[in-house]
């Protein structure tokens, strides 16, 4: 078989971030902003062209409303599970105690030992 002459070529599109003002929607104002940091994020109000901080409780009553939606969406285990996996905690709890105790009388006698006590 003989291999023909076109090539396959693939055409990559490169996309990159660039913040350049052509690249930006946003309505321009007239209103300029003073080159001092606020303690606060200061948003312009591009209608009226002032600067207006952002209402706190609307945050507050935000970050509410997103936990309250979070909390919902969770699958909540019904009573016998609740209590397998209480059952398992208090086992694992259990065990451990125990190694660590006898880990604990362990080393207090090889101490002991060591020692000559």
């Amino acid at each position: 078989m003989a291999k023909s002459g076109k090539k396959s070529e693939t055409k990559v599109t490169r996309i990159t971030a660039n913040d350049s003002p052509r690249h930006q929607k946003t309505k321009k104002t007239s209103a300029k902003i003073a080159d001092v940091t606020p303690s606060r994020p200061v948003k312009v109000d591009e209608t009226k062209g002032t600067s207006r901080r952002p209402n706190a409780l609307k945050g507050f009553v935000g970050y509410f409303k997103g936990a309250w939606y979070e909390l919902r969406q969770v699958r909540w285990p019904d009573r016998r599970t609740t209590w397998g996996m209480t059952g398992a905690l208090l086992a694992f709890t259990a065990f451990f105690i125990v190694v660590i105790l006898l880990l604990d009388a362990a080393f207090a006698e090889l101490f002991n030992v060591l020692l000559g006590k």
